[in-house]
């Protein structure tokens, strides 16, 4: 990216959960690349690294605009790094096109993984955090990552891409785990993983 100083000095935010309307909506596309703009991407990249997460849209922190940012890592685990205003994601077809199953999760269904197939590469276009033009063409997890994030400006969220039985599945594995998660995370810490226990009577 343009300016490594976006990466840090930010202030972590609470991660936007499923079921928010922001989260199932179509993002306005970004226009003003200013301090504004740049104040949003310093706090998603520490809300980011806050979460232990390789990705994240700005819609997970209740921003409806498209634009979201990255630190993935590749299938030759070379890590990426960057942002992507209005993206555009393209991938192959035909004889091109290779599925890669693997589990999936989400930082705004905290908790729960499910095997999704996508391509295994994908070549974003968009624009950085300046305004300039930029491609992104990503492999593996990265591949992944651009779709997963490109998917969230666009109103769409993993789960939408299971079958209702592996959703069901999913939605089971969050639950069992929420526990861990306050509502303002990960402002607030995860907590342990030994659930809390009943209260009892004496």
């Amino acid at each position: 990216m343009a300016d490594a100083d976006l990466t840090r000095g930010g202030t972590v935010r609470p991660i936007t959960r499923w079921g928010t309307p922001v989260m199932h909506q179509k993002t306005a596309p970004v226009v003003e690349f200013d301090e504004e703009l740049h104040e949003l991407i310093r706090d998603m990249f520490a809300t980011m690294a806050a979460a232990d997460g390789v990705g994240l849209a700005a819609t997970q922190v209740g921003v409806g605009l498209a634009v979201f940012i990255y630190e993935c890592p590749d299938a030759d685990d070379v890590i990426h790094r960057g942002v992507v205003c209005n993206p555009v994601v393209t991938v192959p077809e035909g004889k091109d096109r290779r599925l890669e199953a693997a589990d999936e999760g989400c930082l705004s269904f905290p908790g729960g993984y499910q095997s999704l197939a996508r391509p295994d590469f994908a070549v974003c276009r968009g624009q950085d955090e300046n305004g300039n033009d930029i491609v992104v063409e990503g492999t593996g997890l990265l591949a992944r990552c651009l779709q997963h994030e490109t998917d969230h400006l666009n109103g769409t969220v993993f789960g939408d891409r299971l079958s209702a039985r592996s959703r069901r599945q999913l939605n089971t594995k969050v639950s069992e785990v929420a526990f861990r998660y306050p509502d303002d995370w990960p402002v607030s810490p995860k907590a342990v993983a030994t659930p809390p226990a009943p209260n009892s009577e004496t």
